[in-house]
This record gives structure tokens, sequence and C-alpha cells, in this order.
């Protein structure tokens, strides 16, 4: 970064980014691309936009904490699985060498918009699929995950520690197959899946990896204030348009980083 209006695009996208992670879940899609349009390198630029958008998932988990203290079973399995998948998913961003993430992450950006963008669909169709929690026996608060589930969360968190762009969103289907939950307490899960893998890959990153302080210090700002203000209208967002336009940003960054 080598002016004024560089450093305020990487704030302004820590803000979006923030806003993004407590309601869509896809906050990479705005950032990641910032930070490389702003010269970076791509391993700089995901372990810094890693780094500063953990105070965005911190934040909008302390908003959605009456939502999380509903399912505290969930919350807790959801917690474990991301951080600990959060490990392996640095030592393989770490130990590949830097071209092989520069050749994925074009498609891995695919891949998520395409569950952006389908992920009404596959939600509506799996609540129609699950039988009701008044049928199961399940008790309000008390919530349990299959073996399969709790496999796919950490899958989750293992993406999230290798590069994180659309985790959010993969967690919402994870449990939209594995969960009978209301749509805001899945959002506020979503957000402390993000939170917890981006801590746990902060921490490693500070001790092993290049980081970019100046990126990461600014995206941190602008992400903290808006992960919390997403956490108090993500109970409400119609996000249609919002999907859209996302599916529509990551499929651009997608092919002109093919390009």
């Amino acid at each position: 970064m080598n002016s004024p209006a560089e450093y305020a695009l990487v704030l302004v996208a820590g803000l979006g980014s923030g806003l993004l992670i407590s309601t869509v879940g896809f906050a990479s899609l705005l950032s990641f691309p910032v930070l490389l349009a702003v010269g970076l390198p791509p391993v700089v630029a995901n372990v810094s936009n890693t780094l500063g958008l953990t105070p965005a998932g911190l934040s909008g988990s302390f908003g959605y904490r009456r939502e999380l203290r509903e399912h505290p079973v969930v919350t807790t399995i959801v917690l474990v699985t991301c951080a600990g998948g959060a490990v392996l998913g640095v030592v393989l961003l770490l130990a590949l060498p830097p071209g092989v993430f520069a050749a994925i992450v074009p498609y891995l950006i695919l891949v998520t918009c395409l569950l952006v963008g389908a992920q009404p669909t596959i939600t509506r169709l799996l609540r129609r699929a699950r039988p009701p929690a008044a049928e199961t026996g399940e008790v309000p608060g008390r919530t349990r995950l299959s073996v399969a589930t709790t496999v796919a969360c950490t899958m989750v968190g293992v993406y999230g520690g290798y590069f994180g762009g659309g985790s959010g969103v993969m967690m919402m289907a994870v449990l939209g197959f594995g969960a009978d939950l209301e749509i805001r307490v899945v959002n506020a899960l979503k957000t402390l899946s993000v939170a917890a893998g981006n801590v746990v890959a902060s921490v490693m990153f500070v001790l092993i990896a290049d980081v970019d302080w100046a990126a990461a210090g600014l995206l941190a700002l602008g992400s903290a204030g808006g992960g919390y203000a997403g956490a108090l209208i993500g109970r409400r967002l119609p996000a249609t348009l919002l999907r859209s336009l996302i599916v529509l940003a990551g499929i651009t960054a997608a092919i002109t980083m093919l390009v």
C-alpha cells in the first residue's frame, strides 16, 4: 500500500467485511480481493486478511450472545471443531508452496459463490426433509449434532484456517443438514465458527507467518465495528439482494485472478 486512497479502501473493506461476517458470512470475498488490488502477495494477503477480520467475528459473536446461549451443546461443538480444524488449515497453508495457494484460490472462490447462490434452496429442501423437533424428541436448548455433522464442522474449520472465504456459508449449509435450528441461531453459530477459526489462525500467523501489519490493522479497525453492527441487523436483514451482489463480486474476483 502506497497511497492514502489505498489505506482508505482497506479500511472501508474492513467495515464492509465485518458487516458481512455477521450477516451472510462471506466477508473474505470483499476484503481479500481488495488486499490483492493494493499489491499484497496472495499468501500475505490471506494471512493479513485473517488477522484483520478476527475482531469482526468476536464482536459479531458478542452481538449474537443471546442466540448462542439457546443451544449450548451445539455452540460448544462448533467452537471446538472449528478452532481445532483451523490448526490443520494453517499448517496446510504454510506448508504448501505459495503457488499452490495462488492457483486454487480462484476455484475456491467460485465454489463458495455457488454455495452462496444455492444456500436458500438447499436450506429450504433440507428443512422439508427433516422431521420437526417435536417428532424427534429434541428438547429446546439441547439439540445434538450427529457424528457426520461434527466431522463436517471440523472440515469447515480446516477450510477456514486455510482460506476462509465462504466458510461461514459452508457452516450454514452444514448446520442445515445436521440440525433443526432457527435461521437466526444458525447465523449466530456461523459467526462464532468464523471467529473461532480466525482466532486460532491469527495466533499461529503472528508467530510463524509474514503479516502486512498496516493492512491487518486497518481491516481490524473497520471490521470490529462492522461485525457488531452486522449482528444487530442480521436477525432481520433480507439477504437476497446482498447475496446476489456477493456472488457477482466473487465471480468477478475469481475471473480476474484467473486472467
